[in-house]
């Protein structure tokens, strides 16, 4: 069993500009690619964890998420960064359209892609991390039983109740390696 550390998308990999699916729209946060290679150094498994209501809600395809997933793996791969698992909810209990609108188990705050993951890559949850933006990422983990939980000020406003669901907040992904390392 492998320790992970779980990474949410947008605000957390890249600037979260709003519907994120096109590769001319999709801006790295600096330090995602050192960060990335020193938690595979320390031997972390990563995972990414994203919901993708745009999806859902018609603003971009499936297929359109898939192109800019697989550009992202490459320019990882390009940077010595091998991803084990890229997981998406394409679902939207309330603003999803036709087969898309369902309460699923996989939209964050509900842990199913992180079980998932578990599941597939023979994760430990005990001894995994989340990186996230947002309380739905910190109330994913906490529901997975994932203990620390990063809340990282590179996406959405910080917010008191986010705060309240992790363990700790950091200016980005460029800081997970180094506060790890200190625990």
């Amino acid at each position: 069993m492998n320790p992970a550390v779980f990474l949410d998308r947008d605000g957390v990999i890249n600037i979260d500009h709003g519907y994120v699916h096109q590769v001319d729209d999709f801006e790295y946060v600096e330090g995602v690619f050192e960060a990335c290679v020193a938690l595979k150094q320390m031997g972390y498994k990563l995972a990414v964890v994203t919901n993708q209501s745009g999806i859902a809600r018609g603003l971009y395809s499936e297929d359109q998420f898939h192109t800019l997933t697989e550009w992202m793996d490459w320019n990882f791969a390009d940077k010595g960064v091998e991803l084990d698992g890229i997981y998406y909810c394409p679902h939207h209990s309330e603003k999803g359209l036709g087969e898309y609108k369902i309460d699923c188990d996989c939209r964050k705050p509900k842990p199913g892609m992180l079980n998932s993951a578990a599941q597939f890559l023979k994760l430990d949850l005990t001894q995994s991390v989340m990186v996230g933006d947002k309380r739905d990422d910190m109330l994913a983990a906490q529901a997975a039983g994932v203990p620390t939980r990063i809340l990282v000020r590179t996406g959405k406003e910080v917010t008191d109740e986010a705060i309240a669901a992790a363990t700790v907040v950091l200016d980005s992904i460029a800081d997970v390696p180094a506060y790890l390392k200190s625990l």
